[in-house]
């Protein structure tokens, strides 16, 4: 069994992400190769503070609660779809801080992002690229980009209330690139058990 986790990145009250995340699972289950189990892991529900572990997470060894439970939950999977949003042409706070209080539990992995901003989330998913290589994560070429203004649907709600998120109504063409991500996550989550494995062993 090939588990990958579907990530929510934004951990903002009134968020798109939680409703991109929800479409991202649903949409990958019924495109998900033999073997795979998918499941969510919402950030907001972890309450993550900024950093506060002693350590660096690449000594393995924390001090609180919060990151033991953090930790399990990353090491648990084989490999990441991670939906983000762009804020201020760039990678949200929380997500950046959650990535930073692991290591290991990254290591030898494949990730795939779904972004969503005013331009896709495309910033975002640049800064994350060169991120998660210093974690040893295989970031896979495909990505789904989502535009707020296209992929979400206004009709009928006042658009200047400051909390309106819309409708999420992504085109259909973004289902193809999320079965292509999913499946080149799959491939290399797979092709890196063997260096995985090796890496528990050393």
């Amino acid at each position: 069994m090939t588990r990958i986790a579907v990530i929510v990145g934004s951990t903002r009250t009134h968020r798109r992400g939680k409703a991109v995340a929800d479409w991202t699972l649903t949409t990958a289950r019924q495109h998900a190769p033999a073997g795979v189990e998918l499941e969510l892991v919402d950030l907001a529900e972890f309450d993550l503070p900024v950093l506060d572990e002693p350590a660096s997470g690449a000594w393995g060894v924390y001090a609180h609660e919060h990151t033991k439970r953090w930790s399990e939950a990353i090491a648990s999977f084989d490999g990441y779809v991670i939906v983000t949003p762009e804020y201020n042409h760039g990678v949200p706070g929380p997500l950046k801080n959650a990535l930073d209080y692991l290591y290991y539990e990254w290591n030898h992995k494949a990730v795939g992002f779904v972004g969503y901003g005013t331009v896709g989330g495309v910033r975002a998913v640049e800064q994350l690229r060169q991120i998660v290589a210093d974690f040893k994560l295989a970031d896979v070429a495909t990505q789904v980009t989502l535009n707020t203004f296209t992929d979400f649907d206004y009709t009928g709600i006042d658009i200047t209330e400051p909390t309106i998120t819309g409708v999420f109504a992504p085109a259909d063409r973004h289902v193809t690139d999320l079965a292509r991500l999913l499946e080149e996550v799959t491939v290399w989550s797979c092709a890196l058990q063997p260096v995985r494995a090796q890496a528990v062993e050393s």
